[in-house]
């Protein structure tokens, strides 16, 4: 049976899963965090870390725990010039972390060069945001194209002080770049993972230490980069928004939105997710590279410190648009579909919380949804999205099984 959405809190802060408010969900400890007095973005501020972040995925924090003496310094290398290699991946949603990322550390003065999965002249170099990497040339940085495995041909002599993947799930993979960067030299690997390797859990959000998959891929990379570098770092993004990415994400909803089309979403549409600015997945990263001490043997959640329900994501995309929206629920199992393909988020709670790039980077979060659609929403009428010719032939079955007339 259709149903309609009610109205209800669109943007959900992490806290609202603090134990003091929700003793029956989250029975466990959860943590307070304590940022440095001066601004949260200052390299120079001394603050404190917990022991249970020595150990890879072992625990949760503990809000009452007695942080140890050590006090994590930002060196000279805050403001020391790097030469950083992005190992970018020529498909899916990450391209756009490494656009990003190489773009802030050319801006922050460091040296850059990508090398991007593939060849220069294929088709998938025609989409952002690989059409837009004259952006990173004119800044200047470098971009080469190639087989990963084959790094140590096409970068042949150079030596780099961080090298990020942001391409490889598996080890196979990543196993030559990292192979490569110990063997030349390299002082810190950074990998870009995913939390969607975490377990499912009764108590979201998802935070770094908790159960992750023992069999997925990022798990084993994370693994094998911690036994060869004595400086490394992993980073699980979830949804981001962006421009150029080039994996629908807010898209999807004004491309039916703008249409007059009713927005179909599985379940409640009170399941909560993250999504984020791409922007601050990159400026978590550059931090690491600038405060490598720091970030050192640590796995960051690189997401927004805000939650967001299916439904309100739904209504902020149309405020965004300026229009209004019409939201029908529905079982995947009753109609008939498999609801990975008919809707770009998974259908259950999923969103992880940012604690340890705030507590251990001092990093802060700037993704603002209403804000940052409202700008995607300009972007997305500049392309003409608005007024390309879509076919809706998931959607349709959908609709007719509910039996919701279908638009015209």
């Amino acid at each position: 049976m259709a149903t309609l959405a009610s109205s209800s809190s669109l943007l959900h802060s992490s806290s609202s899963f603090n134990s003091s408010s929700t003793p029956s969900v989250s029975p466990l400890p959860r943590l307070s965090l304590k940022l440095p007095s001066s601004s949260p973005s200052s390299l120079s501020s001394s603050f404190s870390i917990s022991p249970s972040f020595l150990a890879i995925n072992s625990r949760r924090f503990a809000p009452n725990s007695s942080y140890s003496s050590t006090v994590i310094q930002a060196s000279s290398s805050a403001t020391e010039k790097k030469k950083v290699l992005i190992v970018n991946t020529n498909s899916g949603g990450h391209a756009v972390i490494g656009f990003y990322f190489a773009k802030e550390l050319l801006g922050s003065g460091h040296d850059v060069t990508v090398l991007t999965v593939g060849e220069e002249s294929s088709d998938k170099m025609k989409k952002t945001p690989f059409s837009r990497f004259s952006e990173i040339t004119d800044a200047g940085g470098r971009t080469v194209w190639g087989n990963p495995a084959d790094v140590g041909k096409i970068l042949e002599g150079e030596v780099f002080d961080a090298v990020l993947d942001n391409n490889g799930k598996d080890l196979d993979t990543v196993r030559p770049v990292v192979d490569w960067a110990k063997n030349s030299g390299v002082k810190q690997f950074l990998f870009i993972s995913s939390a969607g390797i975490y377990k499912p859990t009764d108590e979201p959000p998802h935070v770094e230490g908790d159960t992750v998959k023992a069999d997925a891929g990022h798990v084993g990379v994370e693994k094998y980069i911690s036994e060869v570098f004595g400086s490394w770092a992993s980073f699980r993004p979830q949804y981001m928004i962006g421009s150029g990415n080039n994996k629908d994400c807010e898209e999807w909803f004004f491309d039916r939105i703008v249409r007059g089309r009713p927005v179909l979403i599985p379940g409640s549409g009170m399941h909560l997710t993250n999504i984020a600015h791409v922007r601050d997945l990159s400026s978590m990263l550059t931090l690491a590279v600038q405060n490598p001490a720091a970030a050192s043997g640590h796995i960051f959640n690189c997401v927004s410190d805000r939650a967001v329900t299916l439904d309100g994501m739904a209504r902020l995309c149309a405020k965004a648009a300026g229009t209004s929206v019409e939201i029908v629920h529905y079982d995947p199992k009753a109609v008939g579909v498999d609801a990975k393909k008919a809707f770009p988020f998974r259908n259950m709670h999923f969103y992880a919380e940012p604690r340890a790039a705030k507590e251990i980077l001092g990093w802060s979060a700037t993704t603002n949804l209403p804000e940052d659609l409202k700008e995607r929403f300009e972007e997305y009428v500049k392309i003409g999205r608005d007024k390309k010719e879509m076919k809706f032939e998931l959607d349709d079955k959908i609709l007719e099984s509910l039996k919701v007339p279908v638009a015209a």
